[in-house]
């Protein structure tokens, strides 16, 4: 029987400037290593966007401002430890990344890398995700 359970979770969507264009910051999953953006579950002491900017740091080494309001949201499927699946709905909260520290939680685990938003958008498996990526590429100014 399948279960009805939906799972929550908030990300954050870094982006920032590089050589007068924007980039969106993605990062590999640990298990299957595709690429996605800085997410997690809710834990009791932080807010969502609070959240997002923690995963963000640990996922990706990313520190900067973080909206306090959702940019968007889309769902997935996520794969449990024991082999089950649960719909997770994500919240994204855009970060204007500051910083990339060389070192960080979860380096060793993952791959961090800039891409211009419609390459970004290339990458990402979610259609919700495809959309936010290209919609900020839309509203991206032009150079």
């Amino acid at each position: 029987m399948p279960s009805i359970w939906r799972g929550q979770q908030y990300a954050a969507l870094p982006v920032a400037e590089v050589d007068g264009e924007l980039r969106v910051l993605l990062v590999t999953s640990r298990e299957t290593h595709r690429w996605v953006i800085p997410k997690g579950w809710a834990e009791e002491d932080l807010t969502p966007s609070g959240l997002a900017a923690k995963e963000a740091f640990e996922e990706a080494g990313a520190i900067g401002e973080i909206t306090a309001e959702p940019v968007g949201c889309y769902s997935y499927s996520k794969r449990l430890k024991d082999g089950s699946h649960v719909t997770c709905d994500v919240e994204v909260f855009r970060m204007t990344v500051e910083r990339l520290l060389p070192e960080w939680p979860e380096r060793g685990q993952r791959e961090r890398q800039w891409f211009t938003p419609e390459r970004a958008a290339e990458q990402v498996a979610e259609a919700e995700l495809i959309d936010l990526l290209r919609s900020l590429a839309a509203s991206a100014p032009d150079r």
